[in-house]
This record gives C-alpha cells, sequence and structure tokens, in this order.
C-alpha cells in the first residue's frame, strides 16, 4: 500500500489497520472480502494475502469484470499445495529438491525417522509455519507429529545447503518481470534458531546475488513455471515467489508463493523509484512486455517486530509506544509498516504475530542496517520480539 501512494490514485483498503488508514481509506470486510471490494467499483484490485486467491477472489473479480493483480483459485495452488508446487516443477524442469508425499501419518514418520536431516513440509496454506527444518531422524519424526491433522498431508523433502535468496516476479500470465533480489530471514532467533516463522527480516540485494544469477533464476524457474501453468489452462497472473537455495550444483528452489510476500516485498519496494500501478494494471490486464521499473541502488533492510508468543499463540492488546514521533521521520528511506495492530480505545496496540516492520535504506547493508535498527529501538510494546542480526552477514 505505502508503494501505491506514489501514483496519486484513490486507495481503498479491506479491511485495512490503523497503519494503513494513513495512506488509503479502510472499509470492513462485510459482507465478505470480495463483495467489499466491488461495492467500491475499483479500477484495480491488489490482493495481498494468499488466503483470498486461494478460496477464488481473483476468480470473482474476472466474472466481474474487474482487473485483479492476483492469481486464480487454479493457479493459486503453486503456493496452496506443496506437492503441485512439485508437480508443475517436474514437468517443467525446474530444479527443486526430492521430496515424497504422505497422507499417512505413520508412514510419514517412518519414512522421516529413516530419512534422517530433512525439511517436513505441510501441504497447505500455514501462514508460513507449515515448514520444520530437522537435523535428524529423531527430530524429522517429531516435525511429522507436530504438523499433522486429520485430512492432512504431509511432504518429507531432501535437505538443501548453501545460502538462500528470494526472487519475486510480476507476471501476466504469459511475460514475467523479475524484481531486485531479497533474501529473508525465517527463524525466529539470532543465528537462524528456533521455530520457523512468517518472516523476521530481509535484506535487498543481498550481497551475493547479482544481476546474472537473477537471470540465472528467471530463465530456469520463473519462465519456466509460467509456462507450465499457462500450458496447462492455469496461466499465473500477479507476484510469483520464488524461494531459493543457491550453492555449488547450482539453483534450486525451496518454495513458491503467490503473491508479494513480506518483509521481502517489504525490502523491495522501498527501494522502487517508479510508480507501480501501472505494472500491476499492466499484469492484471496481459500487458507486462515492455515494462519497467526505476530501483535505487542502494540497500535496504527490513526488521520485524513481533508479538509476545509469535508464532505460537501471539498476545494481543500489548500497547505500542513511540511510534507517533517515530512516523514524523518517515519518507522514501525510512518506513514503518504496520501488520498486526489494532486501534483500542485510540491507542494503537498489537492485534497479530508479526506486528510491525521497519524499513531502511542504506548506501550498504552496514548502513542499512543501522538505521532499520535505529528506528526500530524507539519502538517498545511488552514481549517484542526481534533479531539483532538481520543481515549481519551481508558484508
Amino acid at each position: 500500500m505505502r508503494s501505491l501512494r506514489r501514483s496519486g490514485a484513490e486507495l481503498v483498503a479491506v479491511p485495512g489497520n490503523p497503519g494503513i488508514a494513513r495512506e488509503a481509506r479502510c472499509v470492513p470486510a462485510q459482507p465478505s472480502l470480495a463483495d467489499a471490494a466491488l461495492a467500491e467499483r475499483p479500477d484495480l484490485v491488489v490482493v495481498g494475502p494468499e488466503a483470498p486467491l486461494a478460496e477464488g477472489f481473483a476468480d470473482r473479480m474476472a466474472r466481474q469484470g474487474v482487473p485483479c493483480f492476483g492469481p486464480s483459485k487454479a493457479a493459486a495452488q503453486i503456493e496452496a499445495s506443496k506437492a503441485f508446487a512439485k508437480e508443475i516443477m517436474g514437468a517443467a524442469g525446474v530444479p527443486t529438491a526430492a521430496a515424497q508425499v504422505f497422507d499417512d501419518r505413520l508412514k510419514a514418520r517412518r519414512h522421516a525417522q529413516s530419512k534422517g536431516a530433512s525439511v517436513v513440509k505441510l501441504d497447505g496454506l500455514a501462514a508460513g509455519k507449515g515448514v520444520i527444518v530437522a537435523d535428524d531422524g529423531a527430530q524429522a519424526a517429531a516435525a511429522v507429529e507436530e504438523l499433522w491433522r486429520p485430512g492432512a498431508r504431509l511432504l518429507v523433502e531432501d535437505r538443501l545447503e548453501g545460502r538462500e535468496v528470494s526472487v519475486i516476479a510480476l507476471c501476466d500470465g504469459e511475460n514475467v518481470l523479475p524484481l531486485p533480489p531479497a533474501r529473508d530471514h525465517k527463524r525466529l532467533l539470532d543465528g537462524d534458531k528456533g521455530p520457523n516463522t512468517g518472516g523476521m527480516g530481509a535484506v535487498s540485494p543481498p550481497s551475493d546475488a547479482t544481476p546474472e544469477l537473477v537471470e540465472q533464476i528467471a530463465e530456469n524457474v520463473l519462465r519456466p513455471t509460467v509456462r507450465e501453468m499457462a500450458r496447462r489452462g492455469m496461466p499465473f497472473v500477479g507476484a510469483l515467489y520464488a524461494g531459493l537455495m543457491v550453492n555449488s550444483s547450482g539453483i534450486s528452489v525451496l518454495e513458491f508463493n503467490c503473491r508479494l510476500g513480506d518483509p521481502e516485498a517489504q525490502a523491495i519496494l522501498l527501494r522502487l523509484r517508479s510508480d507501480p500501478l501501472p505494472l500491476f494494471l499492466a499484469a492484471a490486464q496481459g500487458r507486462l512486455a515492455g515494462q519497467k521499473a526505476v530501483w535505487d541502488s542502494r540497500t535496504s533492510v527490513a526488521v520485524v517486530l513481533a508479538a509476545h508468543g509469535y508464532p505460537g499463540t501471539p498476545r494481543a492488546l500489548d500497547r505500542i509506544e513511540g511510534l507517533e514521533a517515530l512516523v514524523k521521520e518517515e519518507g522514501d528511506d525510512l518506513w514503518v509498516l504496520h501488520a498486526g495492530t489494532r486501534d483500542h480505545d485510540g491507542k494503537i496496540v498489537t492485534g497479530g504475530g508479526r506486528v510491525l516492520t521497519v524499513v531502511a535504506l542504506g548506501t550498504g547493508p552496514a548502513q542499512a542496517r543501522a538505521r532499520a535498527y535505529g528506528a526500530a529501538a524507539r519502538i517498545s510494546f511488552a514481549g517484542m520480539q526481534l533479531r539483532s542480526d538481520i543481515a549481519a552477514l551481508e558484508g
């Protein structure tokens, strides 16, 4: 939403939050998200979260003739089903870790126990928390027990080593426009320890993600995936997020998302210097070929401030201090973005797991980190969690 503000267009958010209310007019999602959006008679709908896409939000917009930056229900399976994503990658020749799919808990547990170090994934949407990285067979078996639920499917996947990088591409069903790369930090604690989360911070660009690497990713991952989905009659429109592992053997896909995944997108979009609205509209209307964007050459670092109890059961209604003074210093090189916030009796309080993201630009990773952490230090709420090492290894 913040990056769209430079378009000068009237912005409406459904349902929004206290931070978005500074950027757009917020309306409640009544009687449904789609109904509320259509009632505004929009020229373009940009979908943020994955759940509405997986439920067919974009299909509803298409039936009403409303351009939508976001994939159909069929195409959103690339995130909603990890087994489906593996099938697409296999057909497209996209490199990814070998995996087996189980709909039987005991079989999954036995396989995970025997496999040892591996990655166990829930085949469905889990808000970034349906993945457990296991160091040995005991941990893998325990991961199966933790993630299993009636009617679920699990993937037990080879564990890859190397350095992670994320590339998000705008897609119009045929054409692909990669955005600058980012690197996120999924684990809750410093040193990549603790449980997986939806993301505790990100840097863009990573110091080792060269333009040549991004082009390799576009050629060997993004374009083949989009071609395969079009071949199946489910063209991908919107933001295709590829989380990847890079090592001496090459590039492998860890996961796909069907949206502008945060906090990577937050770090990336702070660097955008051109208007994103024409890009989103062109993607929604199948006109992405030839479109370009202008980017700030500086480094961006995003630091997430999470609620007490996250990623398990986050506590709500803790009052947030320091926001008002910091908001006055925001600009083209510093953002304070709301996620899990609420207005409670006229005060801004916590209302979700990842509460705020502070994003700052600098002439390199060190300066960007210093600015982001300096701003984050001015915000406080009871039980606030943040990592202290976002982008620390970028040089």
